[in-house]
Order: C-alpha cells, then structure tokens, then sequence
C-alpha cells in the first residue's frame, strides 16, 4: 500500500472511530429514553448536526472500505492493477451516493 493510501485509511479510520462512538451513544441514549421511531425521526429532521456527523461517517467509509477490500482482493485472490482499482473507486462512490441519500432522507423526513 502506497503512503497516500495509508494515510487516507487511517485518517478516515480515526474519522469512523469517532463517529461510530457518537452513533453508539445516540443509540443507548434513545433505548434509555425509551424513544419510538417517530420520536427519532423527529430528533433529526432538520438537525445540521446529524447531517455533518453522518455525512462525516458516510464519506469516511467510502474511502475506507475500498481501501480495505482492495488489500484483501490483492491477497485472497491476487486481483489488483486499474481495473481493480476503478471497481473499488466505483464501489467507494456507490457508498458515498446511497449513504449521503439515507442520511439527507432522514435529515429531510
């Protein structure tokens, strides 16, 4: 792995350690509430907040899974070179696209 590479992947995993521990502490905070669906739903429509926390989370697990899964297919199964290079970057911007839609849909509900 080239230092841009690994230096992305470590950034973007220092960005997804914070933000999962964000996320879990919104989790058990609602559970503890007892808080319904509707109630979630409620907390963040409109919330710039959680739009820039899961935008944050979002983006950093698209640069971080392909860079993941490209190291994996290298070693499992000898796949690397452009055209497995352009199915991760396709593969990151796929995530990147479904996720910021889950979260501007929940952001917007």
């Amino acid at each position: 792995m080239n230092g841009a590479l690994l230096a992305a992947s470590r950034i973007s995993a220092l960005v997804l350690a914070v933000a999962v521990a964000v996320h879990l502490y919104v989790i058990i905070d609602a559970v503890q509430q007892g808080l319904t669906a509707a109630a979630l739903l409620g907390r963040t429509h409109g919330n710039w907040a959680f739009l820039a926390l899961y935008g944050c989370f979002v983006l950093a697990a698209s640069v971080h899974a392909p860079i993941g899964l490209r190291a994996v297919l290298a070693e499992w199964l000898g796949c690397s070179g452009k055209l497995a290079d352009a199915l991760l970057i396709g593969f990151g911007i796929l995530i990147a696209v479904l996720g910021m839609r889950a979260a501007w849909a929940v952001f917007a509900a």
